[in-house]
């Protein structure tokens, strides 16, 4: 395929072109040239669109799809569908399927699913068999197979000594260990963040040390054993605090927060919506807002959407007894936009690459074209009609987004929404 993408601004500081307005000519999926009023001598297909921008490809730390055991939910291929044209070339993809994807056989299904997509998907494998908190899972297989880091996704990890084995098991093959932090004790029947709005609501709290003495318990840990974790999701500001003390100390570690966490309060709960029930909790404004400093002052590495899509019946219920988790990726970058600036969020949807050791590819001549085209300005309120989703469990719905993500050119296909 060859194809000349043109007046393209280029937002990508590894580039020699960064912050230039340039035509780019990709062929066979190689960045062959790049320069301005790119000539067209063979009649090849031209892309030009408005206020065009373009990026290194965007990574998503934290996607679940349902596929395998929850195909009604969402499956593989559509849900690569609606990551591509969500802004994404990458996804991974987390382990909470049925069966659970906690040994090579399943890595390798869900991988082989994914075979011919523009969106590469990059299992995360069960920490534990069957995400049981009992035993831990065939991580070196899996590791071989593919799986790029080891996880329960939002089960939290009660057996200490279990988690210390296992930072020091995939030490020998430098393996991640992602590490949930909730007290599930402490957490009990709580559904929703513990403070003023759950009071008045009469909804049973879950108290931000639910969270804190989990990842302080897992900073001791990690202290101890050395090798590499990340802690997903965080949502409190002491959480913050915590974790910029132990990158100070030189522990490697790392940690993410969701695009509502950084965007959503738990005012949104005030109509009993079910749509706002997520795990860790929304949170408060002051917590919000730490959140934010967070990210721009590097101690929070990822920006995720923890893409969870949920099937109605588990959704239309009483706040108590609905599943957590929210649809996520055809908003992320639109509601980012009302609170972050573009360079800080393209750093936090690219940086993640690193961390889960996935390639990266600078948009500059010869490199293997993996780039995202995105549009940050205009605004526009996102509505069902803007759900690719087979569920359609958005936190997001009636929210003011700003600018819009084009799509994908990833492994030598133009995808665009």
């Amino acid at each position: 395929m060859k194809i000349i993408i043109r007046s393209a601004k280029i937002i990508d500081s590894k580039s020699p072109f960064h912050n230039q307005t340039v035509d780019l000519l990709i062929v066979d999926g190689f960045i062959k040239k790049i320069g301005t009023a790119l000539p067209n001598t063979d009649n090849d297909e031209e892309l030009k669109l408005d206020n065009l921008h373009l990026s290194q490809g965007w990574f998503d730390s934290s996607v679940s799809l349902g596929e395998p055991g929850f195909e009604d939910r969402e499956t593989i291929a559509n849900g690569l569908d609606v990551a591509a044209k969500s802004g994404f070339t990458a996804i991974a993809l987390q382990p909470n399927s049925y069966p659970v994807i906690d040994n090579q056989a399943q890595v390798n299904f869900v991988k082989n699913k994914a075979n011919g997509f523009a969106t590469q998907l990059f299992p995360i494998g069960a920490l534990t068999k069957e995400s049981e908190g009992k035993d831990m899972a065939e991580l070196y297989d899996m590791k071989n197979s593919g799986a790029i880091a080891f996880g329960d996704y939002t089960k939290s990890l009660d057996n200490a000594n279990l988690l210390k084995i296992a930072l020091q098991y995939v030490q020998d093959f430098d393996g991640l260990v992602i590490a949930f932090a909730q007290d599930e004790k402490i957490k009990g029947s709580g559904v929703a963040n513990e403070g003023i709005v759950s009071t008045r609501l009469g909804l049973k709290g879950i108290p931000d040390l639910a969270e804190e003495l989990q990842i302080a318990r897992n900073l001791f840990l990690l202290e101890y054993t050395g090798g590499k974790m990340h802690i997903p999701t965080i949502s409190s500001a002491k959480s913050v605090q915590l974790i910029k003390e132990a990158k100070a100390k030189g522990l490697n570690v790392t940690c993410s927060v969701t695009v509502h966490h950084l965007v959503l309060t738990d005012e949104k709960l005030e109509e009993f919506d079910t749509r706002y029930k997520v795990i860790p909790p929304l949170k408060t404004e002051s917590d919000k807002q730490a959140l934010l400093n967070g990210v721009l002052d590097g101690t929070i590495d990822i920006i995720t959407s923890d893409h969870n899509p949920i099937d109605i019946e588990h959704k239309k219920m009483e706040f108590d007894l609905a599943k957590n988790g929210t649809i996520g990726l055809e908003s992320a970058f639109g509601a980012l936009m009302t609170v972050l600036p573009l360079e800080t969020i393209i750093e936090k949807f690219t940086a993640g690459k690193a961390i889960f050791s996935i390639q990266n590819h600078s948009i500059s001549k010869g490199e293997i074209a993996n780039i995202t085209l995105f549009n940050p300005e205009g605004t526009s309120v996102f509505t069902k009609e803007n759900i690719l989703s087979k569920s359609k469990n958005s936190a997001f719905l009636g929210i003011n987004l700003k600018g819009k993500a084009y799509g994908i050119f990833n492994q030598g296909k133009l995808i665009l929404g």
